[in-house]
């Protein structure tokens, strides 16, 4: 059980109080021009976006299972969306954020988060790397403009200089400012430091407000003006689910991301039930819902934060930005942002992956590109994370099936054995069947599973198969060094399955948990 005071700070370890309130700050600068980018992809009001950042980062950060990570409006999980509210409106789009809560929730409940740990390394190198060029080349969109006729085209002539120019500037901070000191974040610093020359000498150039305007009210309650009906249920039920799934993988990816930067471990049960409850709260004050932001969340801890007050700090800065802020946010010049965020992307890229890429096992190799060639193309981490956890599965698979091998011999008594060397399942069943022979083998066979282990319904089948095969012959099979596991698995089956088991109560092949 958690205690109440423990949901807002670890008192276990000492809070830099500096360190969160400034990395809050530096995200919430960062977190708005994407919440508002993302809102208007989606046809929807900027304020739908900055109240999903404002409400999924307070939530998360309170109730999350992992300090440090921020959560907000993200792409990923409204792009799922846009067809829906196109079609139906945004009022089914918020019933749609309600529901994708409540299957985030019962994933939590039924702690189904630590299925994460299935994700292969090759896997999060080509989501991460993947991720990196998305958030790469949406900082490269920025250097178009949209004409007074709504032509996008390209900036040319000086203000491509100039936004050229002040987001190399920025890149310059980020980069240099940290080798002087540490005590301010450098995003910072280089986004304040940005906004000054601009102020100062009066530079013309794209900022936050040609965007889109950002001043508003507190979030108001209210449910979703949908009829509650089975057609309603019928069509959101598919966008909710997805939704949910896409936000519980990009939110627990990024959970482990942070586990291995901070050398600590998350619980993934409780963010997949705090992801939930932000969602439901989404969808009733108004939000376009989302999950764990991955930039943000490196731009976080590069800002020196280990605690949940930064995600607090930053919710808040950006409802005050909201209701009293606006003017002052709107004239912060879009190339300072973008050159954070450029910098984010960098440091988000694996580079070790590249460098240990002669290392690495060709399907590994193959997996990696694989995830990161389908992040960037369709832009859906989910469906690349879920094609690489199946690759990777049946690579494995393969590797494990050509494993499988039987040393034979004929003891004193006339009996043969066959002592089994790697797993039996689905993959191997049929290398397994071949290494017998039924009609020349003598009357007893003795199958030694001491270095084996039943997998499988599949293995549960060959051995039938084999034994009734033996049995033909008139030749009786006995199975010996069952682990308990293995002897329960077999008694479940009994229905579909006859076989001999040797007694051998002592031998166990793994110790008990």
């Amino acid at each position: 059980m958690v205690k109440s005071a423990d949901i807002l700070f670890d008192f276990s370890k000492k809070i830099n109080y500096k360190n969160e309130l400034l990395a809050g700050f530096t995200v919430a600068m960062t977190m708005i021009p994407e919440s508002l980018s993302f809102a208007i992809l989606a046809g929807l009001s900027p304020l739908t976006g900055l109240y999903a950042a404002f409400l999924m980062g307070l939530v998360t950060a309170i109730l999350g299972g992992r300090p440090g990570m921020v959560s907000g409006g993200a792409g990923a999980t409204i792009v799922v969306l846009i067809a829906l509210a196109k079609s139906h409106g945004v009022e089914y789009l918020f019933a749609t954020v309600i529901l994708a809560g409540i299957f985030q929730i019962l994933v939590g409940a039924f702690k189904l988060g630590k299925f994460v740990r299935l994700i292969p390394q090759p896997v999060m190198y080509g989501f991460l790397n993947g991720l990196a060029v998305i958030i790469f080349m949406a900082q490269v969109e920025q250097f178009k403009i949209t004409g007074s006729d709504g032509v996008v085209s390209w900036l040319q002539g000086t203000p491509l200089y100039i936004m050229t120019g002040l987001t190399l500037l920025t890149i310059g901070v980020v980069y240099f400012f940290p080798k002087l000191t540490r005590t301010v974040p450098a995003s910072l610093v280089a986004i304040l430091f940005v906004f000054g020359v601009v102020s100062i000498f009066g530079i013309p150039t794209k900022t936050v407000s040609d965007i889109a305007h950002i001043s508003g009210n507190l979030p108001q309650f209210s449910l979703p003006e949908v009829p509650f009906s089975m057609e309603t249920l019928t069509i959101i039920f598919p966008y909710a689910l997805i939704m949910a799934g896409v936000g519980l993988i990009e939110s627990l990816l990024t959970l482990s991301m942070v586990d291995e930067i901070t050398n600590s471990k998350g619980n993934a049960n409780r963010e997949s039930m705090a992801q939930g409850v932000a969602n439901i709260t989404n969808g009733f004050f108004g939000g376009m819902g989302g999950c764990a932001m991955v930039a943000q969340t490196l731009v976080n801890l590069n800002a020196g934060s280990r605690a949940r007050l930064s995600g607090i700090i930053a919710s808040i800065t950006i409802l005050i930005i909201i209701l009293f802020g606006a003017s002052f946010i709107e004239k912060i010049p879009m190339a300072a942002l973008v050159g954070v965020m450029m910098m984010v992307a960098i440091s988000t890229f694996q580079w070790v992956s590249v460098r240990i890429i002669n290392k690495m096992p060709r399907s590994d190799i193959f997996v990696g590109i694989t995830v990161a060639l389908i992040t960037v193309i369709l832009h859906n981490l989910a469906l690349a994370v879920l094609i690489g956890v199946i690759i990777s599965a049946l690579v494995f698979a393969w590797d494990n099936a050509k494993r499988i091998r039987a040393r034979k011999y004929v003891d004193d008594n006339g009996v043969k054995h066959y002592e089994i060397f790697g797993p039996l399942f689905f993959g191997s069943v049929a290398a397994f069947s071949e290494k017998f022979d039924p009609m020349e083998d003598p009357e007893e066979v003795v199958v030694d599973f001491k270095e084996s282990r039943i997998v499988d319904m599949s293995a549960i089948d060959a051995l039938n198969k084999l034994s009734k095969r033996y049995h033909q012959q008139n030749k009786t099979l006995f199975l010996r060094h069952l682990s308990d596991d293995c002897r329960k698995m077999l008694k479940n089956a009994e229905a579909v399955i006859e076989v001999n088991i040797q007694d051998d109560p002592t031998y166990k092949v793994m110790p008990e948990r």
